[in-house]
């Protein structure tokens, strides 16, 4: 399995270049600050970047407002577009006003997933907008988040981020969850205020390869990568007993339900109300006793939670899953955590720009690390689902 490179760094320098020093003007002839006014309106014409950041910021003292989508902003998610949009806005607030279809996309009530068409026009109403935090305490806050994006920075180039998602971080915010990547990444706004923009998601006990677009191009390409399933993904995972079947597939309609108020997703037949069709290949890469395994994963769709799910499924759930594990009367093995094991171990993407593939990989998690070794796993043996079928 290939590893990662280093990490790509874009050498450019910011700044405005020093203005050479011409001849003196002469007196008779009218200085800048007495040009014509039609000069004047011709040199300060604003880009159409710059148009649209200034009807947001009106808008935001009007009330409600009409916004049109630009065409770099064509594919985006609304909520995103959003959030793009209005930086300083919660995103639950944005998630309750698209929930209560008080947003319109030309003059139809908006879906939470709609994606958005160039020219498209938005009517948003009334916003509730977070109170500014502090200068100081922003500045300090913003610079222990770009010192902790750093340190899990697996590759980045000046289009695309791959980080490398601890367990227990969130990636979007949530009911009580204040720190997660989706704020962490408000830290790395350009001096345009694009703020870099998720383009799949991992669960939050989920370790692993997690692939951050850092300007809108690149969000929209990615995204049709990731919907056209361009991308080629691998997860390792530690489940309880050992599969009949070596290699093989799940293939199962998933349906979301509520369990004492908390969601999980079930098998669910074809034609039930809100089941989407989830494969998976999985392969055993090695066995401790019959009593665990090593499986790797290759999802073909991305439905939530669907290699837990699968995994479950099969008669073997991930071990530290506390959703979907389903074994009565298994001991957890002494020495090994009752977290999740479960890693986004690899990554294969097209680069948005150029079109050749970025392969990442990420290294096991400690919990996971510390299992593998005292179960005698090599993580350098081979793996068999590198060639499975898509």
């Amino acid at each position: 399995m290939r590893h990662a490179g280093p990490r790509a760094r874009d050498g450019t320098r910011g700044g405005r270049s020093a203005a050479r020093q011409g001849p003196r003007s002469d007196p008779r002839k009218p200085s800048p600050e007495h040009a014509k006014p039609s000069e004047a309106r011709a040199s300060a014409r604003p880009s159409p970047k710059a148009k649209a950041k200034a009807a947001t910021q009106e808008a935001l003292a009007t009330g409600v407002q009409t916004l049109i989508v630009e065409p770099d902003e064509a594919g985006m998610r609304v909520d995103r577009f959003l959030v793009a949009r209005f930086p300083q806005l919660a995103f639950t607030h944005i998630q309750r006003i698209v929930r209560k279809g008080e947003l319109r996309i030309d003059g139809k009530r908006a879906k939470p997933n709609e994606r958005l068409e160039p020219g498209a026009k938005v009517r948003v109403p009334p916003l509730k907008l977070d109170q500014p935090k502090p200068v100081a305490h922003a500045a300090a806050h913003d610079e222990d988040a770009r010192a902790f994006l750093r340190s899990i920075t697996l590759y980045e180039d000046k289009d695309v981020l791959v980080l490398n998602k601890p367990m227990g971080l969130a990636v979007q915010g949530g009911s009580g969850t204040k720190r997660h990547v989706d704020r962490l990444l408000e830290a790395l706004r350009d001096e345009d205020g694009q703020k870099p923009r998720l383009v799949h998601r991992l669960d939050k006990d989920t370790s692993g390869c997690l692939v951050v677009a850092k300007t809108r191009f690149a969000a929209a390409t990615l995204g049709k990568s990731f919907r056209s399933r361009l991308a080629r993904k691998i997860y390792w995972a530690l489940v309880a007993g050992v599969p009949r079947v070596k290699q093989g597939r799940v293939s199962t309609y998933l349906a979301k339900e509520e369990v004492d108020r908390d969601s999980r997703m079930r098998v669910a037949s074809h034609g039930a109300e809100g089941a989407s069709h989830a494969l998976t290949y999985y392969a055993v890469v090695e066995t401790a006793a019959q009593k665990l395994a090593w499986l790797s994963f290759k999802p073909v769709t991305g439905r939530t939670h669907q290699l837990r799910a699968h995994a479950a499924h099969i008669g073997h759930p991930i071990v530290g899953d506390p959703k979907y594990f389903n074994v009565e009367n298994w001991e957890l093995p002494g020495g090994i955590q009752n977290r999740l094991h479960l890693l986004a171990r690899r990554i294969v993407i097209p680069h948005p720009r150029t079109g050749k593939p970025i392969d990442v990989t990420a290294p096991l998690p400690p919990h996971m690390r510390q299992s593998f070794n005292l179960l005698g796993f090599d993580t350098d043996r081979y793996d068999p689902i590198v060639d499975a079928p898509d």
